[in-house]
């Protein structure tokens, strides 16, 4: 990222890596009840009552918060969390902790690069991160979809992380463990560029033009513009990775069969579905992230200054 100081020695790969991986798990403690609001929120309308309509059981994020507390315990906010933390160390780490690495991969050793080489460095990333991590996305999904308690009672799907990740193995194949892993690696290229690139990009002109200097206000103001765009960009294919992965064997045949029986069922604003906690955890997400992220570097660099230097 832009914006180190002269007097601070830049963040290596490895102190970016362990960086972005703490600093997301961090914003994922913070901000997962909104993630698990989105979910509830983006698979409501796939199933029908007995009698043909649709179940609504949620109505707004904190609707959807409220009702979760009340029917199945405060607890149910955070199911998946293990898998969700998992995820990040092993997603974030490499698809923000690598950026900048890649950047200067497309550009050849220069720190800052035009737009073309930004996005390629993001979708490079994304996609690499969705390699390692998405199994603990399917998890975590899986987890947070699953409702206890009350009328829409769901049987039990799992006992604990490590059974999830074994029974989807042994029922599903090794290929329940990346479903979806189509849409989410189209999710996460756009993800990734819209956040990081918006990020980098939005930094970069307040400190080029002495808006801000290179501080906590800096940080928050280019996290919260870019945690706005990205939602708005990424949304839809969201809406259908949530779908798709969270869906029981032959539901739907591909990922584009989701959209496609979406689109049919529910009309394109089933796309949009779950847009408000959608952007609320992205946008608090990219505050906590990217402020913790942007200290962490800062103050690990700083330590191992000292210790260099003593005297």
């Amino acid at each position: 990222m832009v914006g180190v100081k002269p007097t601070d020695l830049a963040p290596t790969a490895a102190v970016k890596f362990f960086g972005a991986g703490t600093a997301a798990c961090v914003a994922d403690l913070i901000t997962f009840p909104l993630d698990t609001a989105k979910v509830r929120l983006q698979i409501q309308g796939e199933h029908k009552s007995s009698d043909g309509k649709k179940v609504v059981r949620y109505r707004g994020v904190f609707g959807t918060i409220n009702t979760m507390v009340k029917t199945e315990g405060p607890r149910s906010l955070y199911n998946g969390l293990v898998a969700g933390l998992q995820r990040q160390m092993s997603f974030a780490s490499v698809r923000i902790g690598l950026y900048d690495s890649m950047k200067q991969f497309y550009t050849r050793g220069t720190d800052n690069g035009g737009i073309g080489s930004r996005l390629m460095a993001g979708c490079t990333t994304g996609a690499m991160a969705v390699a390692f991590a998405q199994p603990t996305d399917v998890v975590k999904v899986r987890f947070q979809a699953q409702v206890r308690g009350g009328e829409a009672e769901t049987v039990k799907r799992y006992n604990g992380t490590m059974d999830a990740y074994r029974t989807i193995a042994r029922t599903e194949g090794l290929r329940g463990l990346w479903k979806g892993c189509g849409p989410n690696i189209t999710r996460n290229a756009i993800v990734n560029c819209s956040e990081l690139v918006t990020y980098d990009i939005i930094k970069e002109l307040i400190l080029k033009y002495n808006i801000m200097s290179d501080n906590l206000p800096c940080h928050f103001t280019a996290a919260f513009n870019a945690g706005f765009i990205t939602t708005i960009v990424a949304s839809p294919v969201d809406v259908v990775k949530t779908r798709f992965m969270n869906s029981t064997a032959g539901q739907y045949s591909s990922a584009i069969n989701c959209a496609i029986t979406m689109m049919r069922n529910e009309g394109p604003k089933a796309f949009y579905k779950g847009f408000i906690p959608s952007f609320l955890r992205l946008g608090s997400w990219n505050i906590v992230m990217f402020v913790t992220y942007e200290q962490i570097k800062r103050h690990v660099m700083r330590a191992q200054q000292s210790w260099d230097s003593p005297l």
